[in-house]
Parts: C-alpha cells; structure tokens; sequence
C-alpha cells in the first residue's frame, strides 16, 4: 500500500525526521514537539493504515505490511536515509523498519513501545470487542493508561483532546492493527539494528512499562535508555518539555 496519509512540516532541506503515532491516534500526537523540531528538520508525520486518513484495507494486518508501508511511502518522498521515531505502535514498526532496511534509518528514536507485548489473547479480544461495539466502548479504559491520574485531573481538556483521537479511529482499522500487535516479536531482531537508538519510556506507563524500554535497550548495542518521570504512555503529550529536549539532544548529534 503506496497511500498512507501524511504531511510534512519544517524547512526544505533540513535533515528529514518519519514520526509514526500511537494505536488509536493520528499525526495529531505529535503537535506539542511541531514547533521545535521543525526549526532543525524535515518533519514528516504519517498515519498508519486503519488510522487518521490512510485507507482501511482489510485486516488483519501484520508489522511487516505496516514496515512495508513506511518504507513505500519514504521511497514516493524520494528520501533514501531518515531518522526514524515513533511511540507505541510507531515505535514497533519503526524496529521492524531499522531492522529489515537499515541502510535507510540513520538515526531511531523509540518511545513507551515494546518488543514483544502479549499476551495475545488480549489482543485478540481487545479486537473482538471493538469490531462488535465499536472503538467507544473500550476509549475510557484506554485513555485512562494514556495519562498519570495526576495529569488526568490537572488538564481535562488534554484528556478530551486524545479521547477524540481514540474514538475518531475506524473499528475495522483499530482491530486489525491489533492483530499486528498480538502476532508481533521484535526480540530476535534487536541485534539487527545498527543505527544508533534512543529509548525512551514514561517512568508509570501501564501500557509499555519502563521494563519493556530496557529490554528494547539491552538487545540494541548501544542504546542509550530515558526514562522519563511523571509521566503514563503519551509521554510526549504529557511531558512534552522533556521528552523534546531528549530527542533534540539526541538528533541533534552529527549524522553517519
């Protein structure tokens, strides 16, 4: 599929930075690090099949075929070489990617993601139910390991915000993206992946917990591990102060 929705946003020329979002949102996740990521990139931001305003093919759909879509829409863009991020599901296909085509990934920044995320009958469950009742019917428990109780509380109209994301989200799209998740082991395929790595986890994410991270880390060489405090699995919605100066700092470096 050569159609994924996108945008772009940051000088012409600028080193160019692929940001996938998280399951049940859009490139709308991202806004809080826009402003200051585009003063030194090429920002391109993009749905995955199933979300936002890419087309809902059939499902369910696997991590290759999601990898496979990021790599189709670099080459329509013509970049050959990118840093590369994404959290939660865009983090686990931008492993695969790193991991399948490293010669196009320089650098990989992985937010509040996992490796391997089980168990799978959850998953399939989770799909069950939003095919037979739709993504509404599962939004409060998901927003609810989105943010910290304490952000929750502080900032209701954030939590409004990312709701609407959720449930905005085709159920069929939803679901099948699931089961990319419930089939996905990414272990094996850690020590593939050459391009220097930041991993980044929110220190009381219920989703992907900071163990998840330091797994990710240890099977990448060199990777460098954040953990970031007060914050649930939209760490860059929640603390977005922080999580953008560890990625500035770390994309910031000098290119291979």
């Amino acid at each position: 599929m050569s159609d994924l929705w996108y945008t772009v946003d940051g000088p012409a020329g600028a080193p160019a930075l692929v940001l996938g979002n998280s399951l049940g949102t859009t490139v709308a996740m991202w806004e809080p690090q826009l402003p200051a990521l585009t003063e030194r990139f090429r920002v391109v931001r993009y749905d995955h099949r199933g979300h936002g305003g890419s087309p809902v093919p059939d499902g369910p759909y696997s991590l290759a075929e999601l990898g496979g879509d990021v790599l189709t829409l670099l080459d329509s863009l013509g970049l050959a070489r990118v840093h590369l991020g994404g959290l939660s599901l865009g983090g686990m296909v931008a492993m695969w990617v790193a991991a399948h085509a490293p010669e196009r990934v320089d650098r990989l920044t992985l937010l509040c993601t996992s490796a391997r995320l089980g168990p799978p009958e959850m998953w399939a469950r989770r799909a069950e139910t939003v095919l037979s009742h739709g993504v509404e019917a599962i939004a409060d428990v998901i927003v609810g390991r989105w943010f910290t109780p304490a952000f929750a509380a502080a900032s209701p109209e954030v939590v409004v915000w990312a709701r609407k994301l959720l449930t905005g989200t085709p159920a069929s799209g939803y679901a099948a993206c699931c089961g990319a998740v419930q089939t996905m082991d990414l272990v094996p395929a850690l020590g593939s992946i050459t391009a220097p790595t930041l991993v980044i986890a929110g220190a009381e994410d219920p989703a992907t917990p900071p163990e998840h991270a330091r797994a990710i880390a240890a099977g990448i060489s060199g990777a460098r591990l954040e953990i970031v405090p007060a914050a649930a699995h939209l760490a860059n919605v929640e603390q977005p102060e922080a999580v953008t100066r560890l990625l500035l700092d770390f994309l910031g470096g000098e290119t291979q």
